[in-house]
């Protein structure tokens, strides 16, 4: 070997240091689960229905604050009990004339029970069902992804759904709220008054809350959803079973099963607007919704990852 080879191969660059496999791979995964869950997103929110739907619950908080400016327009009280309730979200009615603010306290106490419910139970039943029913969900599964990760993505899109509801919610009681009524400091339903700021950060505390209370409403449907190729059907049954367990919940000779409905401790976000606050029936709540998200969506993960998928 010449002089002028040796010294060429000490000034070379050394070559670099190729990726493992496994993290090629992986890096791979990420970027088409994220993709994944980028498209659904981008599918589900450009649907007429779902714009539909959120259309709906953002006309529900207008529809009640023009009822109680009108109910209220000769100085009267615009609902019963005053500022208690036992934490009941209606109770926060009365107080919607003293403070625009109360009134996304009430808008989502009005819309939780049945109609934040129905929207979400509308999209999950879809979720699986749907694609099945267009004949998308091969094409689908035919991605590196697979069946777990289209799953999770199918139900993260749900829940991102659920926080969007419910501020859709949130944000328009807020701005009729301030249109039709002062603001300023709001008194709790503990009777102690807290500043315009504090009551904000619970307004948006709260709306948290009633989102993560809508997680087990979410996993039942998207359980149903892998049962049927038949979208209609899937989202019918899923509004159904809602239906059913709010009637549920109002018979006395059933209180012994109630504590463990899904839909037993909606209100209890009420509780945020005490001083102090109380935890224990939100506690509850949101230990129901886990349990809840967790069986259901154990059950759909094994009906997903065993279907026959013809469609």
């Amino acid at each position: 070997m010449s002089r002028a080879d040796t010294v060429d191969d000490r000034n070379r660059t050394p070559a670099p240091t190729p990726e493992p496999a496994s993290t090629s791979v992986r890096t791979a995964n990420w970027t088409w689960t994220f993709g994944l869950l980028r498209s659904e997103l981008l599918t589900t929110f450009r649907r007429w229905r779902t714009l539909a739907l959120l259309g709906v619950l953002a006309a529900v908080p207008v529809l009640v604050g023009i009822a109680v400016k009108i109910e209220t327009s000769d100085g009267s009280s615009g609902g019963p009990g005053g500022g208690g309730g036992g934490g009941e979200g209606p109770a926060f009615i009365s107080q919607v004339t003293n403070n625009g603010l109360f009134l996304v306290f009430t808008a989502l106490a009005v819309t939780l029970p049945f109609f934040l419910p129905m929207a979400i139970g509308v999209i999950a039943g879809d979720s699986i069902a749907g694609e099945a029913n267009a004949g998308t969900l091969r094409y689908l599964l035919v991605a590196p992804a697979g069946r777990t990760r289209l799953l999770l993505a199918k139900y993260a899109t749900v829940m991102i759904f659920c926080l969007v509801a419910t501020l859709v919610v949130a944000v328009s009681a807020l701005t009729v709220g301030a249109l039709l009524f002062p603001l300023g400091d709001l008194t709790t339903i503990s009777g102690t008054r807290i500043g315009f700021g504090d009551g904000l950060l619970r307004a948006l505390l709260i709306a948290l809350v009633v989102a993560a209370s809508l997680t087990g409403v979410a996993a039942l449907g998207l359980f149903v959803s892998t049962l049927t190729s038949s979208g209609i059907a899937a989202m019918a049954t899923t509004v159904g079973l809602l239906i059913t367990v709010q009637i549920l919940d109002q018979i006395p000779q059933l209180h012994a099963l109630q504590p463990y409905f899904f839909s037993h401790h909606w209100l209890s976000f009420a509780d945020l607007m005490r001083e102090p606050v109380y935890w224990d029936d939100l506690e509850k709540n949101l230990g129901l919704q886990a349990l809840y998200a967790a069986v259901f969506g154990s059950a759909a993960w094994a009906r997903f990852t065993t279907r026959d998928i013809t469609a």
